[in-house]
């Protein structure tokens, strides 16, 4: 697929780029990008090497690919601005929060092809969590292609079913926050018991890190894991009893919901 053009040039879209860039998935001359930012631009293309498309019609023209990283509210005026047919046969992709694939059908024409994506923040980091819904158009193709994207900067899941990214919204979208905040805590707990703050919070992030990939990798049920490190009469058992008074679970389940019934809210 010839050329990906960016409508946006922000911290996701530079995520992107750089996952791209780093897994050979694209030339820096195949990748381009589209910002009012000027100075952003120029960052961009200086920092990764990739082109500069000075207006949307010569990104349109350069690229097979459009991925649309701009906020929600920006899209009606970015629709405005592409000419049906420059559209025609293109692949839209877009990670704006919340646009749902109706708002890029009405405005680019009922057999656009269009992808829409939730990646989350950890992208930056080449640790990204996506979730994907297709649109009926999109080819065979077009489908491995965007899992191709997604997964140069970490996993990627497909959902048969639209409103599943209000949950992949509330599940990775908002995890990394529920994450950062139980990072703080532990090290909170370790600060109170003694520690010094620094040691305290590189132990603890490095422990939810470990802890995370010994779950995608070993290919065991946390809760198998869970009980390999909670010996009878111990200091681990004695630890989850603590966060079971507290209601640890259910209120991190609590957290999810609420996130999705918000999420809902603003979509709908």
């Amino acid at each position: 697929m010839k050329g990906l053009g960016f409508i946006g040039g922000g911290n996701m879209a530079e995520a992107m780029i750089r996952g791209m860039l780093g897994t050979g998935l694209l030339p820096p001359g195949e990748i381009f990008v589209m910002d009012v930012r000027r100075d952003r631009v120029g960052e961009l293309c200086g920092r990764f090497g990739i082109s500069d498309s000075p207006t949307l019609e010569h990104l349109l023209r350069s690229c097979d690919t459009i991925v649309f990283a701009v906020k929600p509210q920006t899209l009606p005026e970015v629709f405005r601005a592409i000419p049906r047919e420059l559209a025609r046969g293109r692949f839209f992709i877009s990670i704006a929060a919340g646009a749902k694939v109706r708002m890029f059908l009405d405005a680019l024409g009922e057999d656009a092809r269009v992808a829409r994506a939730m990646p989350n923040t950890p992208a930056q980091v080449g640790m990204g969590s996506t979730g994907i819904f297709f649109s009926a158009g999109v080819t065979g193709e077009q489908r491995e292609w965007a899992v191709k994207v997604f997964s140069s900067f970490g996993s990627v899941a497909e959902f048969p079913r639209e409103d599943t990214l209000d949950v992949v919204t509330a599940l990775s979208g908002s995890g990394p926050a529920y994450v950062f905040l139980f990072i703080e805590a532990l090290a909170d707990g370790a600060v109170r018991s003694g520690m010094g703050r620094d040691d305290a919070v590189l132990l603890a992030a490095s422990t939810v890190e470990g802890a995370a990939r010994m779950v995608r990798e070993s290919g065991r049920h946390p809760g198998q894991l869970k009980d390999m490190v909670t010996s009878p009469g111990g200091t681990t058992a004695a630890g989850i009893a603590a966060l079971e008074r507290g209601a640890f679970r259910g209120t991190v389940m609590d957290a999810v919901f609420a996130a999705w019934q918000r999420c809902r809210e603003l979509s709908a």
